[in-house]
């Protein structure tokens, strides 16, 4: 066993002090909030002007293979820096700490998964009472086992093919989601649905839409937060909001619970976020993970359960969303600074041009397999998930041993 900074060139955290921001620079100053597990997220991140970048942070910019953990605030989400052109334009806060491995010792894919399976170690070593720190010398002094290099490719190549399998599905759930997004835009917002050609469009509020569209308001069409009753009793599936991604109809984790407090919902339903930043952020889901149409969930309270009326389950999710129905929820919050709430009453101000049936049914058939595919997808990631994690510890300590295995490696971890 060896102290972490004998296989490391430099272990650090970033600049203390503060800097100057620019919307737009293209130079990224990263937070702890913008280092998820296994990825640097710059949807939110903060741009600092070029000439604070250059001057003052040249000993903490980013290098493609380094290695960031953070050490303060939230402890212990940790990211391999990719190849990519933002990596040469990003710094990082005090709250970020930078690993850059020794080449030819320390194999960067191979340590990232280290930090990963001891990760709770390094948390239960952080200090602090309001907020938690891992100290820098803390970190530096952690031991590790380190395995002979080939040991340690062949340990990273196990593992990040499936990170590399599970990147692939993200990206084709993206792209499914997109595609789903551009076909409603183009049916019933431009509405060059199959046929149009031959349907007249009619003066509305709305402006110009297809004769025989009924212009609604939303509650006429969608049912807000629809009475479930459930049982306090036996544990049930439940969402928190931490559960919801920014960006997928797919939710992250499900968590299990009794009781039954919080919002209702079952499969087909949408779970619109309700809550300042989470709302402004896209947390929004579409419920198809329950194993049956009958069975019930719970959640957060910070959830407006959404449920199709006179539409159809994917037509509502994708209008939630729509620019203008999030826009129209985000103008009607109120309440205290950094907890305002959407008030329903905002969904009776909405208007939506209702298609008619044969419209929607032709509509449904094209969209229902595509969200289907996702949900697809999203099961096969779980599962390629839990078997790395099962194989991750097992692997780093050693009790697989992978030494005499004929692995092939990747070219980017051959020295």
């Amino acid at each position: 066993m060896i102290p972490l900074q004998e296989i490391c060139i430099l272990i650090t955290d970033g600049k203390h002090g503060d800097c100057e921001n620019e919307t737009d620079s293209g130079y990224y100053f990263i937070s702890c909030k913008d280092v998820r597990d296994g990825w640097i997220d710059y949807s939110n991140a903060r741009q600092i002007t070029k000439k604070d970048f250059v001057d003052t942070h040249r000993r903490t910019q980013l290098q493609p293979n380094d290695i960031v953990f953070t050490n303060s605030g939230t402890i212990g989400r940790i990211a391999l820096v990719p190849n990519i052109d933002i990596t040469n334009r990003t710094t990082f806060q005090k709250s970020v700490a930078i690993l850059k491995p020794k080449k030819n010792q320390a194999l960067p894919d191979w340590l990232y998964y280290y930090l990963i399976a001891k990760k709770e170690e390094l948390i239960a070593s952080a200090g602090g009472t309001a907020q938690k720190n891992l100290l820098l010398r803390d970190l530096r002094a952690f031991k590790v086992s380190l395995p002979p290099y080939p040991t340690q490719q062949k340990i990273a190549a196990i593992l990040s093919t499936y990170d590399d399998l599970i990147e692939n599905n993200i990206r084709r759930i993206k792209i499914l989601e997109e595609m789903a997004q551009a076909l409603y835009r183009e049916w019933f917002v431009d509405f060059r649905f199959p046929g149009h050609e031959g349907v007249r469009r009619v003066e509305s509020e709305l402006g110009l839409v297809p004769d025989g569209w009924e212009i609604v308001k939303i509650p006429d069409a969608v049912i807000i937060n629809p009475r479930i009753a459930l049982s306090k009793e036996g544990i049930k599936p439940f969402l928190s909001m931490g559960c919801l991604s920014e960006n997928t109809m797919n939710v992250q984790t499900i968590e299990s619970r009794e009781g039954n407090s919080g919002s209702k919902f079952q499969n087909s339903d949408t779970l619109f976020a309700r809550i300042t930043p989470c709302l402004e952020n896209g947390k929004t889901v579409f419920v198809q993970f329950l194993p049956t149409d009958s069975d019930i969930a719970f959640g957060s309270t910070e959830f407006i359960v959404l449920r199709s009326k006179t539409l159809t389950p994917e037509f509502v999710y994708l209008l939630s969303r729509t620019e203008s129905f999030r826009d129209n929820a985000i103008k009607s919050m109120s309440g205290a600074t950094g907890r305002q709430r959407v008030q329903e009453e905002c969904f009776k101000k909405y208007l939506i041009a209702h298609p008619d049936t044969n419209t929607l049914n032709a509509f449904n058939e094209v969209i229902k397999p595509i969200f289907q595919s996702v949900y697809t997808l999203s099961l096969k990631n779980t599962t390629l998930r839990r078997t790395r994690d099962l194989l991750l510890p097992k692997l780093i300590s050693g009790e697989l041993d992978v030494s005499e295995l004929e692995i092939l490696i990747p070219e980017e971890m051959v020295a």
